[in-house]
């Protein structure tokens, strides 16, 4: 690790500021402000401690769809006040709910937002799935702390979305009311998409992806993974990571030699050729790097100390603080030399939300020097690799990474085909540009078939990721694997470019339906009744990720000449005939982990 000059020193912030520090228990006993009408049967009241006059706002209809609320407090920090009636509030999604997505106490529902640690944003809906208030800060850089949920003393909903000053006026998009959380949030995904243009996502980052991690954990080594390489190449995976392991220290599972990010000589004595021969496979190669992590054992570490004086939330890990030039220059260097000097296809960067450690510290906004950080190591890395591919992770995937990545991962849920699902919905949600991919699919060598295709199912809406010893699995693993890969390649662009409708997002999404053209796909997670119209969509695949050995349609537009073809969770072909479904209920008969597809066979209507 190169050692840089020493900053004059600083004493890092022992602790935080807590949100819940000085502030009461709950919204109804802040200081009081007017309210007024906003959207809807929204209303909004603006709180500027500190301003010299009191604050103005604005509220403006965009012609593509949502309104902009823009905040004047003549450089003062803003507190923008919403409050909606309860009506028939069901739940209320933002970007990190994870599983808290029904109805909070205003006490109880706070968080931090910065560029690299979610998004302001938030969605209340009802149970009908109609959205009540959709808004979304629209820098999505700077620090920013927000109080929700269910004011006990006014039966209402409450959002407080504190923001820091600003030169110019503060600005929040608001969505009309919209039929369901996908709807609202489609308006937001377009705007920022024109605001923050992404970055160009090659078709490397939309290929399924073989992952070391819970395969190997840091126990890699270059033979093994040529090994796993070859067979997942031949299964219908594009692309190689090579995760946490490969580099010296990478052992017991912790961070305490982290900074050098060179290849461990005892587990790939020629790196560079191990990367040239697994590419000739075919596959696309990534490495895992965490670049803002320090290790306590690093070589080198007391020059850098004055640059990392906080610690990780990983073992053995300091955290490198974005906001000196000498860290940005550190990251940047190691970073492109990784890339260039082995060959690689990109990196899949970690741990980037670690910087948050340093928010509210007075020292500077770490959203602010992070998206220089991540401007500089783009442009270094496009200069070497001009379709490198970057993989960032939950929570840093929201619109503001965007033209930093070109693939968005879920949080890590190893073995949980459901967590996958909602996790890589929720991306999916306000994701702008870059590819939504899952977790790495694990399961054991002993499982059930269905079982193989129910982690592969519930990474259906993203692109897959797999895990596991690919030698060491049943053939009839290896075939539900080569089967839902390729069927997934067959719908690539309708699962990554589709109209997607996942429903309530406090129901975890049972039932998914993508559609595009007269092509839909729908995935069934629960027993329920499946809508299907065949007046609308001439080819329509059902994916049965249920527990049960058929499922329940809804048929609208029946009596039609259809061809049903049916596949076992192995890929097996169990059925192929012609049938006439009738109007209303109709059961039909797939195996759990199964697929069912349904061809129109008459002419055009």
């Amino acid at each position: 690790m190169q050692s840089p000059s020493h900053p004059h020193p600083q004493s890092h912030a022992q602790s935080q500021s807590r949100l819940h520090e000085t502030e009461p228990v709950t919204t109804a006993l802040l200081p009081p402000a007017p309210y007024a009408p906003l959207l809807d049967q929204v209303s909004l009241a603006v709180v500027a401690p500190g301003a010299a006059a009191p604050p103005r706002w604005t509220l403006t209809e965009l012609p593509d769809g949502p309104h902009l609320l823009e905040v004047r407090a003549d450089g003062a920090p803003v507190e923008i006040r919403f409050s909606v009636p309860l009506g028939d509030a069901a739940g209320y999604w933002h970007p990190q709910g994870g599983w808290r997505r029904t109805l909070l106490a205003d006490w109880a529902g706070r968080s931090r937002v910065s560029l690299v640690d979610g998004h302001a944003a938030g969605c209340l809906y009802d149970h009908s799935g109609a959205t009540l208030l959709t808004f979304a800060a629209a820098d999505p850089v700077p620090e920013a702390t927000l109080r929700f949920g269910v004011s006990e003393e006014n039966d209402t909903h409450v959002v407080h979305l504190t923001l820091p000053p600003a030169g110019t006026p503060h600005r929040v998009l608001l969505v009309p009311r919209a039929p369901s959380v996908a709807t609202a949030l489609r308006t937001l995904r377009a705007w920022f998409a024109r605001a923050f243009p992404p970055m160009p996502v090659p078709d490397g980052a939309r290929t399924p992806v073989y992952s070391t991690w819970y395969a190997f954990n840091q126990d890699v080594s270059g033979t093994a993974v040529e090994t796993q390489a070859a067979l997942a190449a031949r299964l219908g995976c594009g692309a190689l990571i090579l995760d946490d392991g490969w580099q010296i220290g990478g052992h017991g599972r912790g961070y305490a030699r982290c900074g050098d990010w060179r290849p461990d000589p005892a587990k790939f004595p020629d790196f560079t050729g191990h990367v040239a021969r697994v590419r000739a496979l075919g596959l696309r190669y990534l490495a895992w790097v965490a670049p803002l992590l320090l290790g306590t054992d690093a070589p080198g570490r007391a020059s850098w100390d004055p640059y990392a004086p906080a610690p990780a939330g990983v073992p053995g890990g300091l955290v490198l603080d974005p906001r000196h030039p000498e860290v940005r220059r550190h990251v940047v260097a190691v970073c492109t030399a990784l890339v260039r000097d082995h060959g690689l296809d990109g990196l899949k960067l970690d741990f980037l939300e670690e910087a948050r450690v340093y928010a509210g510290d007075g020292r500077g906004d770490v959203g602010r020097a992070m998206t220089v950080l991540l401007t500089e190591l783009r442009d270094a890395l496009t200069a070497v690799r001009p379709d490198v591919l970057l993989e960032l992770r939950q929570p840093y995937t929201g619109p503001g990474m965007t033209p930093y990545g070109t693939m968005l991962r879920s949080f890590d849920c190893p073995a949980d085909a459901t967590a996958n699902r909602v996790r890589t919905l929720d991306t999916a949600l306000l994701a702008v540009g870059g590819a939504v991919h899952s977790d790495m699919l694990m399961w054991a060598p002993g499982a059930p078939v269905e079982a193989v295709a129910r982690q592969l199912i519930g990474a259906f809406h993203a692109v897959p990721q797999v895990s596991v010893l690919l030698d060491r699995i049943p053939e009839a693993h290896r075939a539900a694997v080569a089967f839902w890969l390729g069927r997934w390649r067959r719908n690539r662009e309708l699962l990554l470019d589709g109209e997607v409708e996942p429903g309530r997002p406090d129901t975890l999404y049972p039932l998914v339906r993508v559609t595009a053209g007269d092509r839909s796909l729908v995935s069934v997670h629960g027993d329920l009744v499946v809508p299907v119209d065949l007046a609308a969509y001439r080819t329509i695949e059902l994916v049965n990720g249920s527990d049960r050995d058929r499922l329940v349609l809804d048929v609208r537009g029946g009596g039609v000449p259809v061809r049903v073809v049916v596949h076992a969770p192995d890929g097996r072909m169990i059925g192929d005939a012609p049938a006439v479904l009738p109007e209303g209920p109709s059961p039909l008969a797939v195996p759990r982990g199964g697929l069912a597809s349904l061809t129109i066979t008459e002419g055009p209507r």
